[in-house]
């Protein structure tokens, strides 16, 4: 009986140390497996192997961007299958280990067993403190309906999903802080529909509204009317930013099980972070407590019960393990005074600015730099705030009084250093910036206003639907990252083609290194042709970018609507890239227009926003240049993100 015991106490110990797998993907995915967006979200739990077992080639996962975006297009299903054999392998090895392994082990825990009781009395204790903590009755479980876009077919949505429910495999969460109003990820409750939210302990559903999103950090503000919500609730409070080893607790409701879980590690690092929903650059918390799928939107705790974050993305790779990321209290103070100032969420401000380090000697000393300090102004943004007062070739050493140094760093704390970008972030949009610049070796300082970065092809798409123009059966649409990733998508599903080969190298590269000249510009493409008589010789074009209409420059889609509404000759002209013509006759295209979308079931011709009358954005009085919008940036791999280039 007491080898029996023995055995199975043994087996109970090792299995802890047994089932942990990751996924082969060296990415950050938001932890709630929602809409992926230009960094892919993953479709499966979180897996990994054992080290010792990986073969050469799982290393090489770097290869372009465009392949590893497609690496993770189709992963769902092989991924969850990793999981299940990782849990059997894991079984196998227990049942298999020989008993007198068992027996020798078990010999080894006899001699300090009065210690691990010891221990285990401790944990029991700080278990129990825990589960009566008031905190974790601020957190609550998150059901949201969501229907998103339909972007091949833009005048429609795709079927609803649920993210918490008996049809869903993941949960997200939510938690109070005072005023009414909970707080979750912006991923959790994108393309939302209805949003309800249930307390700990409690079995009703209480309608909740989405007040503001931000999709660049990743958070979402929300508000329960229903006072029978707030009956007995203590909101969260907010704690300071950690210091390295303190210890962290997240809290939700992940896959796994329908109550509330709870995980414990420390602070890792913290540094600015790459933002997976939004694809921006923030300061984010790395810790190695388990952040798992349907953990987005959790609060994490420090040992004061105090808030400190939002667990929201995770670092999955054969090569680490335990790597979470924390939304810090900053970043959230950022969005809740901003949403406060201004009604609304109006983002994280940008210099839009590409800088390159000046770490070389003799880089600094051609530039005229005296020191090691300053990083070089390698591109501006034309619709930044910059663009007027920083030329290329300036040499950025100071942000509102503090240096940067030769890296692109400034302190932080008190023996510390982060990226630059960090004391950008801390600005509001509107604020006014001082820098001090070295230019042809003279010092001197310039002020300029801040504001978000305009993309040329946008992350997500403003009020959740994407314009559409039909003229003659040919679908127009503006291009977007969604966009670029479902024709991804089809062409790894369907052929197994890469994602440059069906949308196009070049405008995949327009896409990825593009400036926006103005805003409101955007990249016009013709999506598909929808087959009728009045267009035959056109039914396999796709995914190209039109330039000009009738020997006009496009500006967007609005300004192509335009265009074609007023056109009075007898032919619609239409200018692809590498000067390819589409060509239409005006009457038989205006007769057929009714007949394509009764026999498509498409309800209108174009999207609502088309409606509205058109405003010019540069004014009818000024001519768009006609440049390539790449300018004379070479066409590389190399991602604007890199070590020796970094956007501000």
């Amino acid at each position: 009986m007491a080898i029996t015991v023995a055995s199975c106490w043994f087996n109970a110990l090792a299995s802890t140390n047994t089932s942990r797998c990751t996924v082969s993907s060296q990415r950050l995915f938001s932890s709630s497996q929602l809409s992926a967006t230009r960094l892919v979200i993953p479709k499966a739990a979180s897996q990994s192997q054992n080290p010792r077992k990986r073969t050469p080639k799982e290393h090489t996962h770097k290869s372009s961007p465009e392949k590893e975006g497609n690496s993770q297009k189709n992963s769902r299903s092989r991924d969850e299958r990793k999981y299940l054999d990782a849990d059997d392998r894991s079984g196998i090895k227990r049942t298999e280990q020989p008993q007198s392994t068992a027996f020798k082990s078990f010999g080894t825990q006899r001699k300090s067993a009065k210690g691990f009781m010891g221990n285990l009395t401790e944990q029991q204790l700080e278990t129990a403190k825990i589960q009566d903590a008031s905190f974790l009755n601020a957190v609550v479980k998150v059901y949201c309906t969501h229907t998103a876009p339909d972007y091949s077919l833009p005048w429609q949505k795709q079927r609803q999903f649920t993210s918490t429910g008996r049809h869903s495999k993941f949960t997200v969460n939510a938690f109070m802080i005072g005023d009414g109003k909970l707080l979750t990820n912006a991923h959790c409750v994108e393309h939302n529909t209805q949003v309800k939210v249930k307390r700990r302990g409690d079995d009703t559903k209480y309608v909740a509204k989405v007040l503001a999103k931000g999709m660049e950090c990743d958070i979402a503000l929300l508000s329960v009317e229903n006072e029978k919500f707030w009956k007995g609730a203590e909101p969260l409070q907010f704690g300071h930013l950690p210091r390295l080893q303190d210890s962290v607790t997240v809290v939700g409701y992940p896959l796994g099980g329908d109550t509330i879980s709870v995980t414990k590690g420390v602070v890792s690092r913290i540094e600015v972070t790459s933002y997976a929903h939004g694809s921006a650059e923030l300061l984010g918390i790395q810790i190695d407590a388990a952040i798992n799928p349907g953990n987005s939107g959790g609060p994490a705790f420090n040992d004061q019960g105090e808030c400190i974050g939002v667990a929201f993305q995770v670092y999955r790779s054969d090569d680490v393990e335990n790597i979470g990321y924390v939304i810090p209290t900053t970043v959230v103070s950022h969005f809740l005074d901003d949403y406060e100032r201004n009604g609304k969420y109006t983002g994280f401000p940008s210099l839009g600015i590409l800088l390159q380090k000046l770490e070389n000697p003799a880089l600094r000393a051609c530039l005229k730099v005296p020191s090691n300090e300053g990083v070089l102004v390698r591109r501006v943004e034309p619709t930044s705030g910059a663009s007027k007062v920083l030329k290329e070739g300036d040499v950025i050493v100071s942000f509102d009084g503090v240096d940067v140094g030769s890296e692109g760093t400034v302190p932080f704390r008190s023996t510390e250093r982060i990226a630059f970008r960090y004391l950008i972030s801390q600005k509001f949009t509107g604020d006014v910036a001082e820098l001090g610049i070295i230019r042809a070796g003279a010092s001197m300082k310039v002020e300029t206003a801040m504001n978000p970065r305009v993309h040329l092809v946008p992350y997500h798409i403003e009020g959740g639907q994407p314009s559409y123009l039909i003229v003659a059966g040919l679908v127009f649409t503006p291009l977007s990252e969604p966009l670029i990733e479902l024709v991804g998508n089809a062409a790894f599903i369907v052929d197994s083609e890469e994602c440059e080969d069906s949308i196009g190298l070049k405008l995949l590269t327009k896409a990825r290194y593009s400036m926006a000249r103005f805003k409101g510009e955007q990249i016009v493409i013709l999506s598909q042709v929808l087959a009728n008589e009045v267009n035959i010789g056109y039914e396999d074009m796709s995914n190209e970018q039109v330039l000009k209409f009738n020997g006009t420059r496009i500006k967007n889609i609005h300004h192509l609507a335009h265009l074609v509404d007023s056109c009075k000759d007898k032919y619609l002209i239409f200018e692809f890239e590498d000067n390819y013509l589409a060509v239409l006759e005006r009457e038989a295209s205006s007769s057929a227009s009714s007949c394509i979308l009764k026999d498509y079931g498409i309800p209108s011709e174009r999207s609502s926003d088309l409606l509205e009358p058109y405003v010019d954005p540069i004014g009818e009085n000024q001519v768009m240049e006609q440049t390539d919008p790449l300018g004379d940036s070479p066409i590389t791999n190399s991602e604007l993100g890199s070590d020796g280039l970094q956007w501000a």
